[in-house]
């Protein structure tokens, strides 16, 4: 058997390339085969970086699409992009943190609404969006907590994974602690979730019809001290790399579930004092953002792009610029790689 190649791999942060200046909030990441890159970007859309230039392109939307509840207006103020995927025809759906709705987007602005409720009541903070090989969306709901920061707790469980099924939200699994991002593996047959403040992944087995057969916590049960996973992505290995958000560390999980941090960019004070302020339910502004240094601030996603899906880009939440980096191994192809609807600019 083929030895892993993450097992002989590091990574120097003094060798690392960058593309993007100016940025806001970059935390999610579309990379296609021509070399076009997209960002999820806090100015209410995304960038666009092609040809060496990057374009920011904003959400242009009626009156009606703008309105968020007053309750809502409190904390985030319009819409903030935050998972990204391709629909098939090539547009850009958007989990959008910010009006607590998946939308989705054309490639020169023109959005509209999929979905604001589930089962007759608000959605709740959207934060990622994936799209599989059936054409099916999922989507992850972090917290139904309006003011996301009071979400950030050990005994709150509120969060939820659904689909979208003719036009309508469904809940197909429930009780996550603060779901982020969400993966398929190769086969499609194990769905990964990860729980940020549960510390840890879970992995679902959903059968041909999108059911939850198993559910199980894929590696360690507790990804260690400061361990707020956010983001994920395979490789073609089935390495699953992840990012710890809050503590600035990029990590993989073997196949067999071992844990290894390949970059560790985290404060340990600061992390440790937001990790107790977490424990005792009592974060506030000050001690949560006073986190976040290093190459990519409050590390929030890996993509792997480039031709030959080898080049490892990383998200951030308060970085203005992208790192990228060479893989030991490509990355495993998303469902839009092979397909020439997204492959349209």
């Amino acid at each position: 058997m083929r030895r892993n190649p993450i097992l002989d791999f590091g990574i120097d942060r003094d060798a690392l390339d960058y593309i993007g200046e100016g940025l806001q909030r970059p935390e999610c990441i579309l990379a296609e085969p021509d070399g076009t890159l997209w960002s999820a970007d806090a100015r209410g859309g995304v960038v666009r970086f092609a040809n060496g230039r990057q374009e920011l392109i904003t959400q242009n939307h009626s009156d009606h699409f703008r309105q968020a509840s007053s309750e809502a207006s409190r904390y985030l103020e319009g819409t903030l992009p935050n998972g990204l995927a391709f629909a098939r025809n090539g547009d850009i759906l958007i989990s959008n943190f910010g009006t607590d709705r998946l939308e989705v987007m054309s490639r020169s602005g023109e959005s509209s609404v999929l979905a604001d409720s589930v089962g007759g009541t608000p959605v709740g903070k959207v934060n990622f969006v994936l799209r599989d090989s059936k054409d099916r969306i999922w989507v992850t709901v972090s917290t139904r907590v309006t003011n996301w920061m009071h979400a950030l707790r050990l005994d709150l469980a509120d969060g939820y994974l659904a689909r979208l099924e003719n036009g309508t939200l469904r809940i197909v699994a429930d009780g996550f602690h603060f779901t982020n991002e969400i993966r398929f593996d190769a086969k499609e047959e194990f769905l990964y979730v990860v729980e940020t403040t549960g510390g840890r992944i879970t992995r679902l087995r959903i059968d041909e019809r999108g059911d939850v057969r198993e559910r199980e916590i894929f590696g360690p049960s507790r990804l260690g001290p400061g361990a707020w996973p956010d983001g994920i992505a395979f490789d073609s290995f089935g390495n699953l790399w992840g990012t710890l958000v809050y503590s600035d560390r990029l990590f993989v999980l073997t196949p067999e579930g071992d844990f290894r941090v390949l970059l560790d960019e985290g404060d340990p004070a600061r992390v440790a004092a937001l990790e107790q302020a977490i424990a005792e339910n009592r974060v506030n502004h000050d001690v949560l953002f006073a986190t976040g240094r290093g190459v990519a601030p409050w590390m929030a996603s890996v993509t792997f792009g480039g031709s030959d899906l080898q080049t490892a880009y990383i998200g951030s939440l308060k970085g203005d610029r992208i790192p990228y980096f060479r893989a030991p191994a490509p990355g495993l192809p998303m469902v839009h790689w092979h397909e020439s609807g997204a492959a349209t600019t």
